[in-house]
């Protein structure tokens, strides 16, 4: 019945930054005028409210990176063998990239970080009042990752070609589009699964030539309706219905004839999940944006590399956004209990 998953069978890559969670209070988001949901690049405004956040309140280190997160969750929910999810990122030679390589490791994910001391690693504040996450992203040395530095090491490609499944977010198309075609390629030409996240409005916006050059390679994208929405006026779909912009983007030309393009797009508010071809599935849980969106991806991938049907895969990815957005920062409980 059940597919044996080994290790290195999934493989992430991104920008690895170390989040630091903290209850914080109004006073805090109104200093540094922060909304108390939302997802930000820090400004030079942000520079202090690292250094401040670790000083005056109790802090909590984690691995992140959205495509950090999804491989971490994808590796929870399998639970075993250790290693199923590798990821490659870059990160300063600091003290935030050793808590950061430590982190890692106690969350099972091998990661092999391409280490560099021009611009220290990355972080991520999570600023937590109430059930909302302010997060702010200093990218740092993760937008200093290099294909030839890292990526073409024969030590290194060899990781990719063990691979079976592949997850990059979108937000990884500001800093390498060469190492994500070159991945992109090696999954369409080995008929291996290549997926990819919208990300954020503005990479539909202001990147869509980078994440043109990648599409005809992707099989299954994801995105939430926010993102759904911009991509389909960047792209000229002239419609904002949710189930025709997804039709639209799976029509979009492929490299890979062997396997149609499953489109993923979560709705908030609506409450649904519509996937192409079309899986019929519980609307009771709502996927907010803050670390649920990773986690719904990471659900959804820990089936996917197990080779399990498409609604199994929606299934899981519900049931990890689920166990995170009842979680406080970016936490989540020792094993699933997922069936």
């Amino acid at each position: 019945c059940c597919h044996v998953v080994t290790a290195n069978s999934l493989f992430g890559m991104g920008n690895p930054l170390l989040d630091i969670c903290a209850v914080v209070d109004k006073d805090f988001l109104d200093k540094y005028s922060l909304k108390p949901n939302d997802q930000i690049l820090a400004e030079a405004k942000h520079k202090e409210l690292f250094e401040e956040l670790v000083k005056k309140f109790k802090v909590e280190y984690h691995a992140g990176g959205a495509t950090q997160n999804s491989i971490k969750i994808a590796q929870w929910m399998i639970q075993e063998p250790h290693k199923v999810g590798t990821f490659f990122g870059c990160i300063g030679k600091d003290k935030f990239g050793e808590i950061l390589k430590e982190k890692a490791e106690e969350v099972h994910v091998d990661a092999h970080y391409y280490e560099q001391d021009e611009e220290p690693t990355g972080t991520c504040a999570a600023c937590i009042t109430g059930d909302n996450r302010s997060l702010v992203a200093n990218l740092a040395a993760a937008n200093c990752y290099k294909k030839d530095k890292h990526l073409d090491l024969e030590e290194n490609w060899k990781l990719v070609e063990k691979a079976k499944v592949y997850y990059i977010a979108g937000f990884f198309l500001t800093v390498s589009l060469e190492s994500i075609l070159k991945v992109a390629k090696h999954a369409s030409e080995n008929n291996k699964l290549f997926c990819m996240n919208l990300s954020a409005p503005f990479i539909c916006q202001f990147f869509k030539d980078n994440l043109m050059q990648v599409m005809p390679y992707v099989d299954v994208l994801f995105g939430n309706e926010t993102e759904a929405t911009a991509f389909a006026k960047e792209q000229d779909f002239d419609t904002k219905d949710i189930k025709e912009i997804a039709r639209k983007a799976q029509a979009l030309p492929k490299d890979n004839k062997k396997r149609q393009r499953v489109v993923v797009i979560t709705q908030g508010k609506d409450e649904t999940i519509e996937t192409f071809p079309v899986v019929k599935t519980d609307p009771k849980y709502i996927v907010d944006t803050n670390g649920a969106g990773d986690a719904f991806v990471g659900g959804f991938l820990s089936e996917l590399v197990q080779e399990k049907p498409l609604d199994q895969c929606v299934k899981a990815a519900h049931y990890a956004a689920n166990v995170i957005i009842q979680r406080a920062g970016c936490s989540f409980p020792e094993k699933p209990d997922f069936k």
